[in-house]
């Protein structure tokens, strides 16, 4: 996968066959799978023939492209996709979305339409609407697909929304999650004037989207689309292109050099082109979450199965499905970075408890950063808690096998340490008398070298303990068998034997404690970074959120401030529901009540960390066991 990618030419994302049937194009969404990095997605619509797909060319830096018409026939079907590295922002890609003509006479199907336009709002970043001549009443209404936005995208899903939400007032949130909307005008000639005074283009945008005094069904006809590119879209830029060349040369327009193009519509091009890469801003998802290449491609097929189903697109349902897949998809990811990391110290084994808890540490803190960068909407941290519990019982296996090791590494040291005493016993130099006092006297010699070996790992004094308790009855036999000692000396070093065993079986279970202490003393230090990441993301989550809810509201005042002075009083006070419902969710934001509900009762499991790794530890050691017979 690649953080950006530069094709060729132009390829369908998304296909509109004659039946009117929506698909994506696996060749598409096997471009957008390998990129993994941010992207900017611009998506251009309009009527058919307007010249849509020419100023996408060159957005792309490029002459030609997207296909050109010089007639009446639309030449884009469906939607076509280029990406290329952005100009201006590394690392990241320029997305750009061609869009099947609206109006097309041949297809006659508006509501076809009114998908094609309602996804290339709810896939984009910025969403250019190219248009022709002048921003009249005839204009504004061939952009009633504005309009049918509020039946054709929900915020939330039926189930979660409440009954204020099923009202319609979930309508003023589009602001949060629609795009920056820029209107591009074609083979504009007029002069820019408002009733006689120079105006600038944003100001002749305005203008033609003030509102009419009055009640009545014209007046309502009038008002309504102005008002919904108003509410929707309150980022609205414009810009006014003169016609590129003379009639006769605009049949070979993509033929043409610069020289041949008129200086004015140059450098309307050059304009726009510029305000396109430096205020288009990476797509984004509700909450905030930043959309790669990748997720793009889901969420296009999500949106086209669901149009395709007969249902209504749901920004909450998109989210949660695509949340659903990426963090899956991060579990896995953050839990072969622990396993890679792993590798590290597993090449080493037998390793002491310090050595593997320091690097289970270091790699567990690592995994949990890579999920974190991943995922998204894990608001209940279920998750993050599926890449503990994996991590946990990875970890515990790997105890297994370090313990195993050590096993196997201080029975063979043991074995040829004490070879030299096997040897000798058979020869039965410890049978004569005195022999018991040489058979002890070499026996500490080799305990004491045995003690001196390094990197013996985590059972070298209950290996030690069996090894001697195994050799106990040898011990007695020689103490029994030397002549040279009384029945009082046998019993005096019979007890010595005894609490020497006592002894360490005492290092032994010290050994043990020691190995338990580290153990939960690591894993609580493990929670802690845990908790401080999870802490960290979701207050980087909230951040987002409140940003999002800062530039509803913020819209919606200054939408309402300019109502007053226009003299719409009854339409600005409608808006003080839907002000109070966007402050009252952002008070919400502000408690911080999903972290304390949700995450930090998964957080507060610290008392039982070490159970459950011990817990894990056994069942490998079991499965093991079981294999073994």
């Amino acid at each position: 996968m690649a953080s950006s990618i530069c094709m060729p030419a132009p390829v369908c994302l998304i296909e509109n066959d004659d039946s009117g049937t929506l698909s994506v194009r696996k060749e598409g969404k096997d471009i957008l799978d390998m990129i993994n990095g941010p992207v900017v997605v611009v998506s251009v619509v309009g009527l058919y023939r307007t010249g849509k797909s020419y100023i996408m060319n060159r957005l792309a830096g490029q002459q030609t492209g997207f296909a050109l018409g010089n007639t009446v026939e639309s030449k884009t079907k469906g939607i076509w996709m280029w990406c290329v590295p952005h100009p201006s922002m590394p690392g990241h890609t320029l997305v750009l979305l061609d869009t099947e003509g609206l109006g097309d006479v041949k297809k006659g199907d508006s509501k076809n339409d009114g998908w094609i336009f309602c996804l290339a709002v709810l896939l984009s970043s910025t969403l250019v609407y190219n248009s022709r001549g002048t921003i009249d009443n005839v204009a504004v209404e061939q952009l009633h697909y504005i309009v049918e936005l509020a039946e054709q995208i929900k915020i939330k899903s039926p189930s979660s929304a409440s009954e204020e939400d099923e009202e319609g007032e979930e309508n003023s949130k589009f602001v949060c999650f629609f795009p920056l909307f820029v209107w591009a005008v074609r083979d504009f000639t007029l002069d820019l004037e408002i009733n006689g005074q120079k105006a600038t283009e944003d100001e002749y945008l305005n203008f033609a989207l003030e509102l009419k005094k009055g009640v009545g069904r014209k007046i309502s006809d009038f008002n309504m689309p102005r008002e919904c590119i108003r509410s929707y879209f309150p980022s609205r830029k414009c810009f006014m292109f003169p016609p590129p060349a003379s009639p006769e040369n605009m049949r070979c327009l993509e033929s043409l050099q610069e020289q041949d193009l008129v200086a004015g519509f140059l450098e309307a091009t050059r304009r726009f082109c510029e305000y396109i890469f430096v205020k288009s801003a990476v797509k984004t998802l509700k909450g905030g979450h930043r959309v790669t290449g990748k997720l793009l491609g889901q969420l296009a097929q999500i949106y086209v199965d669901t149009i395709s189903s007969g249902q209504v697109p749901c920004l909450e349902n998109a989210v949660l499905a695509l949340a659903n897949q990426e963090n899956q998809a991060a579990v896995q990811e953050a839990l072969q970075v622990y396993k890679s990391g792993m590798e590290e110290i597993t090449s080493k084994f037998p390793v002491s408890m310090d050595n593997i808890t320091r690097v289970h540490q270091k790699c567990s803190s690592r995994a949990t950063s890579e999920f974190m960068k991943r995922s998204f909407n894990d608001i209940k941290g279920e998750y993050n808690t599926k890449l503990k519990e994996e991590i946990d019982i990875y970890y515990a296996a790997l105890l297994n096998q370090n313990e195993t090791a050590s096993e196997e590494k201080c029975k063979e040291l043991l074995k040829n340490l004490f070879s030299e005493m096997s040897e000798r016993l058979q020869n039965g130099a410890y049978s004569q008398p005195g022999g018991y006092e040489v058979y002890c006297r070499d026996r500490d010699d080799t305990i004491a070298q045995y003690r001196r070996e390094p990197n013996k790992g985590v059972g070298a004094e209950a290996v030690l303990n069996e090894f001697l308790n195994e050799r106990g009855p040898e011990a007695n036999s020689i103490l029994y068998a030397d002549k040279k000692l009384t029945e009082n000396d046998r019993k005096i070093q019979e007890e010595k034997e005894k609490a020497a065993l006592l002894e360490q079986k005492c290092k032994e279970e010290e050994e043990k404690r020691i190995e338990s202490e580290r153990m939960r003393e690591a894993e609580q230090e493990r929670q802690e970074d845990r908790m401080r990441q999870m802490q960290e993301k979701f207050n980087k989550e909230m951040e987002q959120q409140r940003e999002e809810m800062d530039k509803a509201m913020d819209s919606k005042l200054k939408e309402q401030e300019e109502l007053l002075s226009k003299g719409f009083k009854e339409k600005a006070e409608l808006l003080n529901e839907e002000i109070k419902s966007l402050q009252k969710e952002k008070e919400s934001i502000n408690a911080g009540g999903i972290f304390k509900d949700y995450v930090m009762p998964i957080l507060a499991t610290g008392a039982d960390l070490l159970s459950s790794l011990i817990m894990h530890k056994s069942i490998a050691k079991g499965l093991k066991a079981l294999k073994g017979k």
